[in-house]
């Protein structure tokens, strides 16, 4: 008997260093990304994920049309300390026909310009506009996300420059080749801003921080009106850029259609800490003004307006699963009773990555013929 039960153990042992293998193997062998987004198709499916029940008419407060007035005038006001958008404002340095070889293979590239938005505390941005050789007359506005620098978004840049738009790229701020300056701050002393959390410390009264994703896209779209004669202007985010296409197209009516990729949730979709986001994604004073809802509703008003939220399914990042369903109808329902406007939300299931895939680009530009 002890024999039977040494022999018992012993291939207990065997069996759990087998397969503890296996998954230092799986480790090694195949991209974190690959088996999170496993694990998340496992344990993170929509029929196990649970979240409060909320009556999601009663969180929306845009009734009609005179509420996304006023909605627009106090986030205005929030924003610049003013009731209207700053359309005076232009950049400060325009730099033609830039030389930047990273983008030297692309293909129906005419030139490269590039616009230098100084902001407060030495906050800069950095956008160049991709020419194409054929054009449309139309423009693409491209954000890049919290990955760096609008380079990372080449495939994206391409494809559209391949349909003949005029592409504006974008990154963050403190992201990519935007600044990330040293404040002197009176009570804390010199700090190197390196995060979009640290922005909090630079909040007063009569400035918020949340400016700095906002008015760089504003600046462009200024100059591009005062230089140009483009037919539209529509603009795509990936991650943090599709939170910022959303704030922007809710503000900034010019911006004919908008797309949000993995951009955002509601906040009472947001129990999973990878979905609760930086300092912009939770700020209360903004989403006090305007929450998420109000704020799709507002991004999608308008005559030949309209915005799209994709979202991909087995995004290892943030925003995946198909929770906006609990959400989506009653905006496509409020935007209907507004009778201007057009709303609508896609579900990416061909890819585990946090991008936008070939499938969304087909659907973006599939929307924009629309």
């Amino acid at each position: 008997m002890n024999n039977l039960k040494k022999i018992t153990l012993l291939s207990s042992i065997l069996i759990l260093v087998f397969f503890s293998g296996i998954a230092v193997a799986a480790y090694e062998f195949f991209p974190y990304s690959i088996l999170k987004s496993v694990k998340n198709e496992l344990f993170y499916s929509p029929s196990t994920i649970s979240y409060e029940i909320n009556d999601v008419s009663s969180l929306i407060h845009i009734k009609n049309s005179s509420s996304i007035s006023d909605t627009r005038l106090n986030l205005n006001l929030f924003l610049w300390n003013d009731e209207n958008i700053p359309k005076n404002i232009i950049p400060e340095k325009i730099d033609k026909s830039i030389t930047d070889q990273r983008y030297s293979s692309f293909q129906n590239l005419d030139s490269i310009d590039k616009l230098t938005i100084d902001m407060e505390y030495d906050v800069t941005s950095i956008v160049y506009i991709f020419k194409p050789t054929i054009s449309n007359e139309k423009v693409i506005i491209y954000h890049q996300g919290h990955g760096g620098d609008f380079f990372k978004g080449k495939n994206t840049i391409q494809f559209f420059l391949d349909n003949n738009y005029t592409v504006v790229a974008l990154s963050m701020p403190l992201l990519g080749m935007n600044s990330q300056p040293i404040i002197d701050h009176p009570q804390f002393g010199k700090i190197k801003i390196r995060s979009h959390n640290q922005f909090e410390l630079l909040e007063n009264e009569n400035f918020s921080p949340i400016k700095f994703f906002i008015k760089p896209t504003i600046v462009l779209i200024n100059y591009l009106e005062n230089n140009y004669n483009f037919q539209s202007y529509s603009m795509v985010g990936i991650s943090g850029g599709g939170w910022v296409t959303t704030l922007v197209s809710a503000i900034d009516d010019r911006i004919d259609q908008s797309f949000s990729v993995a951009g955002s949730y509601p906040l009472f979709l947001r129990s999973e800490l990878k979905n609760f986001g930086d300092y912009e994604q939770h700020h209360l004073e903004l989403y006090k003004i305007a929450n998420y809802l109000d704020l799709y509703i507002m991004a999608s008003y308008g005559n030949d307006r309209k915005f799209v939220q994709i979202f991909n399914k087995y995004d290892p990042c943030c925003f995946d699963t198909d929770s906006f369903t609990l959400y989506e109808n009653e905006i496509k329902n409020t935007v209907n009773k507004l009778d201007s406007g057009y709303f609508n939300v896609y579900l990416d299931d061909t890819h585990r990555e946090h991008i936008i895939s070939n499938h969304a680009l087909g659907i973006i530009i599939s929307e924009l013929g629309k």
